[in-house]
């Protein structure tokens, strides 16, 4: 059952939508999907139907409510690209991790305390999945080729829930030294496992589009099917 539903922002922020995909009976417990730059597009949701059918509550929040509130692009059309480009450039990360926290907070005020909740970030999302490890109390997170995350390795020591970075090393937004300090930063975390991908680029386990590597993308999905089903328990 899909539906779209409202989510009260933090610090008198207003509210925001969010597509929730729900499982049949109850479920096991809940991850946030987190956007590319692209919007809550129809492979965003397709990510959510997936999580759902394997028992998940599946919840993205529309973190661009602010500057293009219910936007959804298709990377593929050049003009789309750039337009979710410029998006980017206006975005307040800062906001976008609060918002997460909204939608943790509204998860658990529904299902429990302790209810688990997960998330799963792509390109920008994989950048704010990190981020959301390091300054909330999620349970679990992944990302996705998260872009820049290089540059926030002075906030791993307050990752204290496990990590999963997806990796592929021909990323054209994220050069071979970036993954470098990626690895000499993280490997010897506790908490933080990465995975390389040889040969492929960003957005190749994307659902749609030409971005999509097939082989790597189902390779990518069974590591994060099986680190949620260890960690979300």
């Amino acid at each position: 059952m899909t539906a779209t539903k409202t989510i009260a922002a933090t610090h008198g922020e207003g509210q925001f939508n969010a597509y929730y995909a729900e499982p049949e009976g109850q479920p096991t417990a809940a991850i946030i999907v987190i956007q590319e730059i692209f919007g809550v597009n129809a492979g965003i949701r397709r990510k959510c139907d997936t999580l759902a059918e394997a028992g998940y509550l599946a919840v993205a929040p529309d973190l661009f409510h602010k500057i293009a509130p219910g936007i959804e692009l298709d990377p593929d059309v050049p003009n789309e690209m750039q337009q979710a480009l410029d998006l980017m450039g206006q975005f307040d990360q800062d906001g976008g991790i609060r918002d997460i926290e909204a939608t943790i907070k509204a998860i658990r005020d529904e299902h429990g305390a302790d209810f688990k909740v997960g998330v799963v970030g792509y390109c920008l999302g994989g950048r704010l999945a990190f981020m959301t490890a390091a300054r909330t109390d999620v349970d679990a997170s992944v990302g996705y080729y998260g872009v820049g995350i290089d540059g926030l390795l002075g906030e791993k020591h307050a990752i204290a829930k496990p990590v999963l970075l997806h990796i592929p090393q021909e990323d054209h937004f994220v050069d071979k030294d970036a993954q470098a300090r990626m690895h000499e930063g993280l490997d010897d975390h506790p908490k933080v496992t990465l995975f390389d991908y040889a040969g492929e680029d960003h957005g190749f386990a994307t659902e749609f589009g030409q971005r999509r590597s097939d082989e790597s993308a189902k390779l990518a999905d069974e590591r994060t099917m099986a680190f949620f089903a260890e960690h979300l328990r």
